[in-house]
């Protein structure tokens, strides 16, 4: 069983760091930009900074909370009220029109960091609640394989990457021009 344990602990703390990665990114890619650099998007169809930082920070939230079964800071924390956004309180992202991510006018940088920072926090619960066997739980058969918990996981993870690279790319670009 200590060989578990020790394997257990190797991959929370791979976890954590990759997590940690994303974190310490969300705040380095708003930083010093002001509103309209945060909203500005490459053509109409593109998403800006803001948005980019809020969906991957809601697809964590959510995914994380389920896995652990527990309520997403999204919900627990009234991040919805304070972002007062003109979509339904349960809104990640997914599957928005161009319409909709145009809708998105929050250009307040630290209300973004510090929903990411409530994110992390709760993503660092739920991974230092996981026991050895729950990685291999099965969470949806819809899928061939079925999805494991250490497979959602490392999407998750594979997605807030993507995205904060995405949000870095913008940036780049906000600056440039």
């Amino acid at each position: 069983m200590a060989d578990r344990d020790h394997e257990l602990h190797i991959v929370t703390d791979l976890l954590v760091d990759g997590f940690g990665r994303i974190r310490d990114g969300v705040p380095e890619v708003v930083e010093g930009l002001d509103p309209e650099a945060l909203l500005w998007r490459p053509d109409a169809d593109a998403n800006h900074i803001a948005w980019l930082v809020w969906h991957l920070s809601r697809q964590q939230d959510e995914q994380m909370a389920h896995l652990g079964s527990t309520t997403s800071a999204w919900r627990s924390g009234e991040w919805s009220g304070r972002f007062g956004l003109p979509y339904p309180p349960n809104a990640h992202g997914y599957g928005m029109t161009s319409e909709e991510v145009g809708a998105f006018a929050v250009s307040d940088q630290q209300l973004l960091v510090d929903y990411h920072e409530a994110v992390h926090e709760l993503t660092l619960g739920v991974l230092r609640d996981l026991g050895v066997d729950d990685f291999e739980r099965v969470i949806d058969r819809n899928w061939d394989p079925p999805v494991t918990v250490s497979v959602r996981i490392v999407s998750v993870l594979d997605d807030s990457a993507k995205h904060l690279g995405q949000a870095e790319y913008v940036r780049g670009m906000v600056r440039r021009r």
